[in-house]
């Protein structure tokens, strides 16, 4: 298993980041370690995505920085170029997957169906994210998928939150969680609700 991935798995839980003005995302990511979960994946859905990965990488060189909600090749090159670690998709395409197993860089997709998992498996890819995860069906989904797919881990995201992480932690399919409930624009408070999401991780015995 590659650093990166066991990385994730022993934090438990990944803060997933939108951001609109890079000028805060190295103070942001120094929250997130400072609550405990120096882990974070930044969404491209803005246009300070690729900056404020550049910045974190750059200017927090602790915290496991990673671009989500990418959707094309195009977007591995500009994720890869600013720092980042690893890349999460919302979805399952052969061509992020490819571009980014060309570049040794850790992908994880979306799939939530049995489909999308095959195709994943045919690729060399057991660490799916699962999203949104309470829309398709939350971990009663999951746990209808796992026996079928014994080799597969899943991220859940969409949805997790405090009051269920603990649930979803507990089943031996869940690799890490996934959510942004925990980010806040103050920063204190996102350290506080880190440190109690991390406690969830502890308790479940990660």
């Amino acid at each position: 298993m590659q650093p990166i991935f066991e990385t994730i798995r022993e934090t438990g839980v990944v803060p997933v980041i939108r951001l609109d003005d890079a000028s805060r995302a190295a103070a942001l990511a120094n929250a997130l370690k400072t609550g405990g979960l120096p882990v974070a994946e930044v969404t491209f859905r803005t246009a300070a995505a690729e900056e404020s990965i550049r910045r974190m990488c750059g200017e927090a060189p602790d915290v496991l920085v990673g671009a989500g909600t990418v959707v094309s090749a195009e977007q591995v090159d500009r994720a890869h170029g600013a720092g980042a670690k690893f890349v999460v998709s919302p979805g399952f395409s052969a061509q992020v997957v490819n571009r980014c197993q060309e570049l040794g860089l850790p992908v994880i997709p979306g799939c939530v169906t049995p489909s999308e998992i095959m195709a994943a498996l045919s690729m060399g890819l057991t660490i799916l994210k699962f999203f949104p995860a309470e829309n398709y069906g939350g971990l009663k989904a999951i746990k209808a998928l796992s026996p079928v797919f014994p080799q597969v881990r899943f991220i859940p995201t969409g949805g997790v939150n405090a009051e269920n992480l603990a649930e979803y932690l507990n089943y031996p399919a869940i690799y890490a969680c996934g959510g942004s409930w925990m980010v806040r624009p103050d920063l204190d408070e996102t350290a506080n609700l880190c440190a109690k999401a991390r406690n969830i991780v502890r308790e479940a015995g990660r």
